[in-house]
């Protein structure tokens, strides 16, 4: 899934045969429903951060993101944020090995073929066949492995 800055889905896929599948209503449900729940997670963290000696005293932490992981018995959910907003969301059994370098390559998928393409609109559903060849290419090659 795809999720842009305001919290709409843009993009939505299953990849595996065989799994319960959601109508779309319900993933823009979830959509929706992460994109609250990653910006309330963004503001909880310690009032005051422990002073860590490795960091200069004009260097600053990083600011807190959100929620990156979410793992349960049944699936785990992988989210990777770009730095205008958008999330990319990845759901897979839990043993799932690597799941934050597979959605970084997915996102460098997605810059280099549709955040290219001239006429795809920013904040838009992702309509575009040459990024939908090699995604898949790419999930089957992980698959195969």
């Amino acid at each position: 899934m795809i999720i842009n800055k305001a919290g709409g889905l843009i993009y939505q896929r299953d990849f595996a045969e065989g799994l319960n599948k959601l109508n779309i209503n319900d993933y823009l449900v979830l959509a929706g429903t992460f994109h609250g729940i990653h910006a309330i997670t963004t503001r909880l963290y310690p009032l005051s951060l422990p002073p860590n000696p490795n960091l200069a005293a004009d260097t600053r932490p990083d600011p807190p993101s959100g929620i990156e992981v979410l793992e349960t018995e049944n699936f785990r959910l992988q989210c990777f944020q770009t730095l205008t907003g958008t999330k990319f969301l990845l759901f897979t059994e839990p043993q799932q090995p690597n799941t934050d370098k597979v959605l970084a390559d997915v996102y460098r998928l997605y810059a280099d073929y549709v955040m290219k393409n001239p006429f795809y609109q920013l904040e838009m559903p992702v309509r575009c066949e040459a990024w939908e060849r090699r995604v898949l290419a790419y999930v089957r090659g992980i698959n195969s492995r």
